[in-house]
């Protein structure tokens, strides 16, 4: 199939690339810039120009394709809810672009949406709709252009790590590098999945050679990784305290991260790993924190 990839130079995307080089497919990827486009050639993908910023625009790309990946989205948190709701648009016009056909749409959100009953892990049958997380809105976008017939599928992510970047754990570790402590609200006890970018690339693969309308499938390689436990490896790395903050602390000390920070969401991804095959066999993320060289930044 000719893929158009969205993201395709990022963290993620520029994984998925080989992948799908790899299982034969043809790859249309998503750039901005020159550099991006000369990434993608030098890799054997075709390069697509275009922004988040003009979903028109990328609904062309997806014209262009017998099956879209969507991993792209402007990651500043500064702007998170405004981000989301592009990131809905973007959704919208890829799925239209691909309407009275079967081709499939592989979008991307979040484990969480699946944290059904706290403190139990999340699973891929579960759409917890009312989610305080904005990020909620992208799989809404999803189910009503599946409503619509269009094939749409979710991956839901994890923290996806290597050496060099880990999810939300990166701006943690910025947090730390600034305030010159490595904070864990209360006992540290709640739990972040997390898996290797590579196998989530993999993963996503998996899921479009599938094209199972509906499906939802979880990247989550390890169940929860306690809170404490990466504020010790980072406090190692960056050779600074490890300390417990109040709930109330941890909102002033960490930011915009303090409405994650002492969240409980663990993730199971037992139905995806027996629908997919899918067999995770990345490091960890402790011992990717472990390995990172924490004098660059």
């Amino acid at each position: 199939m000719r893929v158009f990839l969205t993201g395709a130079t990022g963290f993620i995307g520029s994984r998925i690339v080989p992948e799908l080089l790899a299982a034969g497919h043809q790859v249309l990827g998503l750039t901005r810039s020159d550099a991006g486009a000369r990434a993608l050639e030098a890799a054997g993908a075709e390069a697509f120009h275009g922004t988040l910023e003009d979903p028109d625009g990328l609904a062309a790309g997806a014209a262009q394709a017998d099956a879209v990946i969507h991993t792209a989205f402007d990651h500043d948190f500064a702007n998170f809810v405004a981000n989301c709701a592009k990131d809905a648009r973007v959704i919208t016009a890829l799925g239209q672009a691909l309407k009275g056909s079967d081709r499939p749409l592989v979008i991307t959100s979040g484990t969480g949406m699946g944290n059904a009953v706290p403190g139990q892990p999340a699973t891929e049958d579960a759409f917890v709709a009312d989610n305080p997380n904005p990020r909620v809105l992208s799989e809404k976008t999803g189910a009503e252009l599946l409503e619509a017939g269009i094939n749409v599928s979710v991956v839901r992510l994890p923290q996806v790590h290597d050496t060099e970047k880990q999810g939300l754990v990166t701006p943690y570790i910025e947090i730390t590098r600034e305030k010159r402590l490595a904070a864990y609200v209360g006992e540290g006890r709640n739990r972040w999945p997390a898996a290797h970018v590579l196998d989530v690339a993999k993963l996503y693969v998996l899921a479009l050679d599938a094209a199972e309308p509906g499906a939802r499938y979880h990247a989550s390689d390890e169940e929860g990784v306690a809170a404490r436990d990466i504020a010790e490896a980072v406090g190692t790395g960056l050779g600074v305290p490890v300390a417990s903050l109040t709930a109330e602390q941890a909102q002033a000390h960490f930011g915009w991260l303090g409405l994650f920070a002492g969240i409980d969401m663990p993730s199971s991804s037992a139905w995806t790993r027996q629908r997919l095959g899918w067999r995770p066999s990345g490091p960890g993320m402790i011992a990717d924190l472990r390995a990172m060289d924490y004098s660059v930044r």
